[in-house]
């Protein structure tokens, strides 16, 4: 399986450093990332974004890299993520606004019929959020708001963190344990 994890330059870089950690090894992995996305990263994981995937089984690509086998539909992947999602960025692919590779990558997703997930991390949404959310969503997109669930007791921000990478991976098809789930 082949799954694109996208970051863009919204608060909410430790669910993708989760998602790429679970992924790792288990999937062929393509990461790319926007310039803000490499600064949040290391201000809330702590890590240099490069540093992180240097160990880690995976390509990774420069956001204005369309030499990048992620710009063409010939390339198969199976699924995408952009984890977290800024509104500028769900404003970009809503639209079709394909300036730079995450936006390029999502496009491909939905024009090649191919899961995508976007996690939109803003609070509250404005009109103009929800409406980009829904034109997604009515092209087969999954919106997936990072919003925790309670029943399963969380008791640090990593069983938070592994609620919502939990739900991402479901939603691309890859089984897994990392969270409790409603029994």
């Amino acid at each position: 399986m082949r799954v694109g994890v996208c970051i863009s330059g919204a608060s909410g870089a430790p669910y993708a450093k989760r998602l790429i950690e679970f992924l790792n090894g288990k999937v062929e992995l393509f990461i790319v990332a926007s310039y803000e996305a490499k600064k949040i990263f290391k201000d809330e994981t702590g890590v240099n974004i490069r540093d992180f995937l240097k160990d880690k089984d995976v390509k990774y690509y420069d956001n204005d890299n369309f030499y990048s086998p992620l710009a063409s539909g010939s390339f198969k992947v199976d699924a995408g993520v952009v984890v977290p999602c800024s509104v500028k960025s769900l404003s970009a692919i809503a639209n079709g606004f394909s300036e730079n590779l995450i936006y390029r990558f999502a496009d491909v997703c939905m024009k090649e019929n191919r899961k995508l997930v976007i996690v939109v991390r803003e609070t509250p949404f404005s009109a103009i959020h929800l409406e980009n959310m829904l034109r997604l969503a009515r092209l087969g997109v999954t919106i997936l708001p990072p919003i925790p669930a309670f029943y399963n007791k969380p008791n640090t921000i990593e069983d938070i963190v592994d609620f919502i990478v939990g739900r991402i991976l479901d939603v691309i098809g890859i089984e897994n344990s990392i969270y409790k789930r409603w029994e």
